[in-house]
């Protein structure tokens, strides 16, 4: 039957809301770090055709648990659990990932499944954590179970939780973690029967058919559209497998677009590297690659025509049909043979979001952002003071690639709504003291579109302690797009000596202080090309280093100033725009704020500003060679190493010998020359005597009130004294300040 539009969209809604209810009441009620605080899991949910109806994020795969138990044989209150990678269907990458599976009934026959999974804290193996960095077979990672029912018609099978939690080091956390997600699902399943109670589930049915249908329709028009026909290549590397020497291990995509076909993407690793002795491997060619197919599309939204449209466009089932995936033989990174190991996954699986990005971007002149590697894993354990163990393992973002119409965004995570550890809550339970979270400078690539930067973070240890880490792209950097530049690799530190990428056990004696930068994003576009100004805000805003400015884009920033908005000079008659390569690097105008806002406080960043004044001698037109840069200003004292660095109040016109000292010159009027230095006695203005504490009483004449002077002062005699660049503070009423507020003078402005 054809579904109500009206309909479609109230079971569309419901859908969303549903799953986002599972994720609440999972993050609300679980006990670990890396489920609660670092939202490090996910929902979805399932028809009873397998199909993911819900785009929101990725999720595992249901065909496991039908593989094993059918679904006529379920009943309600049932609760499936797996965490085994070889007998996930490829919904599983490594162990740490626990997987919970709940059928919703109605009219006593399954009809759809709410399913949860997430990376828990420890599961057994070698090394806290279960993400053995050396690992040789899967079995050194930890506990497997394939598909089981951890709940029968609503009764926990105790004997199978007694298990799990045995072989955890952290048994209380991964209990806890369990109890909520399949509490959780439950709650969700319930959720759904009452979708079904109340519009049927004939007609609910045909909204799922209709959703599934509008995405595929969705993708093909409107991106599928914008890729060219033809064959296109494209391969990227894993630089370690944490067992073997640091070597290339290769991804390789071979992109083949046939808009008239049934799959109009096919999609071929042929080309991959063989697999890994070490950790490196990912399980894909399950399942026809539905779970690849899901993982892999949504770099597809990019293609969108606005970045709000991207927003829009969900990545459920729909995308299925549009793809073809062809894997190589047995025994690749992407078709390891069991038991290899594959807890670092993330190597691959990111690396093909990247490879794919790269491929589409030869494909559409480089309509895609740049790379980007957003997951890693760092953290460190031992006994705190009570005895016990403690792990504190963190999922740290990075820069993400810049854009073709924007900059990268910065520390982003590739699970949505994943976030890092916070500091308060870090430091209250481990024994350590965070000391520095920020961003990483210099750490996105340059280009006219700069990188997202990725963090640096510095952890003190208070007791002695091992450091791990699992992270990829700590040689090989992100690269960039059109001339972009890549971003910085990945690096920690401990007390001067650098860590591998990939360490199990690294010893930190207590006072030492572990340094992380992550990865920033590669850049898009020539750095010459971009807008000097945004140049001038990242150093402002301590993105970009001032030494990273002149290398990287060509741009000189001034020095440092402590306090507000000084004058500043234009040439009547700018010069035409040259290209990057032919124009000569000028420094960049001041960004003056917007009317009626002040000028950033004192001490909030370097004044990137030069003031480049007309000079006849100048090799270029309208453009000084001597360009004058704005000093320190001090409020009671001339800049003596710059004497010529002298600014005017408003109201005393252009200075000593300009034409008209009490008014500004028309606008395209040509400049006068640059006034002479006056001597330091001159340009000295002492600070005015503090305000009585009456208002009014006692006022020196001279003093102004509102802009407007009330006696006479050194105007009187003719004489208009400079006063020291800058101005005293914002709105106090002193000399400099008109209506309480700084007035920035422009040529030709009233």
């Amino acid at each position: 039957m054809p579904a109500d539009p009206v309909l479609i969209e109230i079971v569309e809604g419901t859908l969303a809301s549903v799953e986002k209810e599972v994720e609440t009441a999972i993050a609300r009620t679980a006990r670990s770090p890396m489920i609660r605080d670092a939202h490090d899991f996910r929902a979805g949910i399932h028809d009873v055709r397998l199909r993911k109806l819900t785009g929101r994020s990725y999720s595992a795969l249901v065909q496991p648990v039908v593989r094993d138990f059918p679904i006529a044989e379920m009943n309600p209150g049932d609760v499936f659990f797996h965490n085994d990678v070889y007998l996930s269907e490829g919904g599983i990458g490594h162990l740490p990932d626990l997987c919970v599976t709940v059928p919703v009934f109605h009219g006593g026959e399954v009809v759809a499944f709410v399913q949860a999974f997430g990376h828990h804290d420890d599961i057994g193996g070698a090394v806290p954590g279960s993400m053995p960095s050396h690992a040789t077979s899967v079995f050194e990672e930890g506990l497997m179970v394939p598909p089981i029912k951890l709940w029968d018609r609503g009764v926990p099978n105790r004997a199978a939780l007694t298990i799990m939690t045995r072989n955890s080091r952290m048994p209380d956390s991964l209990a806890g973690d369990l109890d909520a997600e399949c509490s959780a699902c439950l709650m969700g399943a319930r959720r759904l029967g009452e979708l079904f109670d109340r519009y049927g589930r004939e007609a609910v049915e045909a909204c799922f058919d209709a959703i599934i249908a509008k995405t595929t329709e969705t993708f093909r028009r409107e991106l599928l559209a914008k890729i060219p026909e033809g064959t296109y290549v494209w391969e990227d590397y894993a630089e370690h497998d944490g067992v073997d020497e640091p070597r290339l291990h290769a991804q390789r995509i071979t992109l083949t677009v046939d808009h008239s076909a049934p799959e109009p993407l096919i999609i071929d690793f042929t080309g991959t590297s063989p697999q890994a002795k070490g950790p490196i491997n990912h399980a894909g060619d399950y399942a026809d690659g539905v779970f690849l197919k899901k993982w892999l599309a949504p770099i597809l939204r990019n293609l969108a025509d606005t970045p709000e449209r991207m927003a829009e466009l969900d990545v459920n089932e729909g995308v299925v049909p549009l793809m073809k995936m062809i894997f190589p033989e047995k025994g690749t990174l992407l078709t390891p043979v069991f038991p290899a190991p594959t807890n670092a996954r993330t190597f691959v699986i990111l690396r093909l979001l990247g490879v794919l990005a790269g491929v589409l971007a030869k494909a559409t002149g480089g309509r895609m952002p740049a790379d980007q590697e957003t997951i890693r894993y760092t953290g460190v354990y031992g006994t705190g003071e009570d005895g016990a163990p403690y792990l504190m393992r963190e999922v740290l973002g990075g820069g993400s690639g810049g854009r073709w119409y924007a900059d990268g965004e910065d520390t982003i995570h590739v699970v949505p709504d994943s976030r890092n550890i916070p500091v308060e809550f870090a430091e209250s339970r481990w024994p350590f003291r965070v000391e520095r979270l920020g961003l990483a400078v210099d750490s996105g690539g340059p280009g006219m579109y700069r990188g997202g930067l990725g963090y640096d973070k510095h952890i003190r240890m208070l007791r002695d302690a091992s450091f791990m880490s699992i992270a990829d792209r700590s040689i090989l950097s992100c690269w960039g797009v059109n001339g972009g530049r890549a971003g910085r690799p990945f690096l920690v530190t401990i007390e001067g000596r650098e860590m591998d990428g990939l360490v199990d056990d690294s010893p930190v004696r207590a006072g030492e202080v572990i340094r992380i930068r992550t990865t920033g994003g590669g850049g898009w576009g020539c750095p010459y090309d971009r807008d000097p100004d945004l140049v001038a805000a990242d150093v402002r805003d301590g993105k970009v280093s001032r030494e990273g400015a002149e290398s990287d884009y060509g741009v000189v920033p001034g020095p440092r100033r402590r306090g507000g908005q000084a004058r500043h000079h234009r040439p009547a008659n700018p010069p035409p725009r040259r290209t990057p390569r032919q124009r000569p690097l000028l420094r960049p105008r001041p960004r003056l704020p917007p009317p009626g806002q002040r000028p950033p406080p004192p001490g909030r960043g370097p004044h990137l500003t030069h003031r480049a004044l007309p000079c006849a001698e100048s090799d270029e037109p309208g453009y000084d060679a001597r360009v004058i840069p704005l000093c320190r200003r001090t409020p009671t004292s001339p800049c003596a190493s710059r004497p010529g660095c002298i600014s005017w109040p408003r109201s005393h016109g252009r200075g000593p010998g300009h034409p008209h000292p009490g008014r500004r010159p028309s606008r395209g009027a040509a400049r006068p020359a640059l006034p002479p230095p006056a001597p330091p006695a001159l340009a000295r203005r002492e600070r005015p005597p503090p305000r009585p504490p009456h208002h009014g009483a006692g006022r020196p004449p001279a003093e102004r009130r509102g802009g407007r002077r009330v006696g006479p002062g050194p105007e009187a005699a003719g004489a208009r004294p400079p006063q020291v660049h800058g101005t005293p503070a914002v709105g106090t009423g002193r000399p400099g300040c008109r209506r309480g507020r700084l007035r920035v003078a422009r040529p030709g402005s009233r």
